[in-house]
């Protein structure tokens, strides 16, 4: 009989992978094993923290009734939102399918908080793209500059750390809101642990105590054992169709957060004087709340998929960020080819190895809210979900890649491999002369 590793090998090569990627990918995946293993921990730690919120708040069978209209006595959001507080240590939560994306989730969290003649800082640089233009930095229709909402932002120091003294002067009487993203976003920066975050947080309140600190955690939930918010974050924001929505969300966007934070968001989002009391769940929450049930298993799968990517492409001399080494803070891995052609052929590889239009092949487009053509593959069962199998980035200098996700471990892994077979297949690399 065959063994598992050549029925294994003869799977991938009728998918299209080469021996010599194959092979140079298993050396690679045999000296992550005990890397992984300390994934496996703590995301068995995710996964009873979860469980431990659902059973403390008397999950039900009927809590997954849909609701209709204004959503009054809607049990099953209550309960979801109950879940979600205590998931991330917060007295309150607002998680709603009414929430479209991210970006919208965190327009809603600044535009709940802020208020004409208030000041917005930033104390770890540019915020992502999409930000740039909720905020007025590129202008737009309804921008919190149209309110009179000032911004202003420290930009990193070169080697990654808190200009700590660029950010106590730059607090003052105006500022209302510290935003800080965790995840790099499009930016060659390290993403943010959780202690640098906390770290940032007492820094901050140490000299202006009123201040409100939300922190973007877009990619990185269930990464590490504790969340922003249990290190001194007033308001956390994410997307559903990312790490808590497990790949099951098919929309929403959640904010936990102090009961005076969430209160105000919820008022945003709805209407003054209703707030939390309406918002129709129309069936979904059955998947929202089995989506953040399978979210650490979910991330657990994408961070390895994201350790095995940056320590194929360091072996091949590419820079990547972080390292194969490093400490891992959030699900994205960046891979810089300065070379549009290697870029394009790893964005064909993620959108090859999809489950759905696996047939396409992705083409650098005008995507709304980026300053450049934006190339991206993502073949997923939720349109946009990057907690799925995706890959993108901005086709200008340094030509990087952002890749993240994958439902498994063992979809990721494919993914990867077939991203190298692609670029193998220009001819611009030689693996056989490549040590893993």
């Amino acid at each position: 009989m065959k063994e598992e590793k050549q029925i294994l090998e003869e799977y991938y090569e009728s998918m299209g992978i080469s021996k010599p990627v194959f092979r140079f990918c298993s050396k690679i995946e045999e000296g992550l094993k005990e890397r992984f293993a300390r994934i496996d921990e703590v995301a068995e730690c995710n996964q009873m923290k979860v469980l431990k919120a659902m059973r403390d708040n008397r999950l039900s069978e009927a809590c997954f009734a849909p609701t209709t209209g204004y959503g009054y006595n809607d049990i099953g959001r209550e309960t979801l939102e109950k879940i979600y507080a205590d998931v991330f240590g917060t007295e309150n939560a607002l998680v709603r399918p009414q929430i479209t994306c991210g970006t919208h989730a965190l327009a809603l969290a600044l535009m709940s908080q802020l208020r004409p003649g208030d000041e917005l800082l930033s104390p770890v640089g540019k915020p992502y793209d999409t930000l740039e233009e909720v905020i007025g930095i590129r202008p737009s229709n309804g921008s919190l500059a149209e309110y009179g909402i000032t911004y202003r932002q420290v930009d990193l120091l070169p080697d990654g750390s808190f200009d700590w003294d660029g950010i106590a002067e730059a607090l003052n009487e105006k500022t209302k809101l510290v935003t800080i993203q965790r995840s790099k976003g499009y930016a060659s920066r390290p993403t943010l642990s959780v202690k640098r975050i906390g770290e940032l947080i007492a820094f901050i309140k140490e000299r202006k105590p009123d201040v409100l600190c939300m922190v973007d955690n877009c990619y990185g939930e269930f990464v590490e054992l504790t969340e922003p918010s249990e290190v001194g974050a007033d308001l956390v924001v994410g997307s559903l169709i990312k790490n808590p929505g497990g790949g099951l969300a098919p929309i929403g966007g959640y904010l936990c957060g102090t009961k005076e934070c969430i209160e105000r968001a919820a008022y945003r989002l709805t209407s003054p004087g209703l707030g939390k009391e309406v918002g129709a769940t129309l069936g979904v929450t059955s998947t929202l709340t089995q989506g953040l049930f399978l979210a650490p298993t979910v991330v657990k799968g994408a961070l390895k998929g994201a350790i095995f990517a940056a320590n194929i492409y360091g072996a091949l001399g590419y820079t990547v960020i972080p390292d194969g080494k490093e400490s891992r803070h959030d699900i994205i891995q960046e891979v810089e080819f300065h070379d549009p052609e290697l870029m394009t052929a790893f964005c064909e590889g993620i959108q090859a190895a999809a489950p759905v239009d696996s047939f396409v092949r992705p083409e650098p487009w005008d995507m709304p809210g980026y300053d450049a053509q934006v190339i991206m593959a993502a073949g997923a069962f939720v349109s946009g979900s990057s907690i799925e199998l995706s890959a993108d980035g901005p086709m200008k200098e340094p030509y990087a890649v952002y890749f993240q996700g994958g439902l498994t471990w063992e979809h990721a892994k494919y993914g990867i491999m077939t991203s190298l077979q692609k670029i193998y297949e220009t001819g611009k690399i030689q693996l056989e002369e490549q040590k893993a």
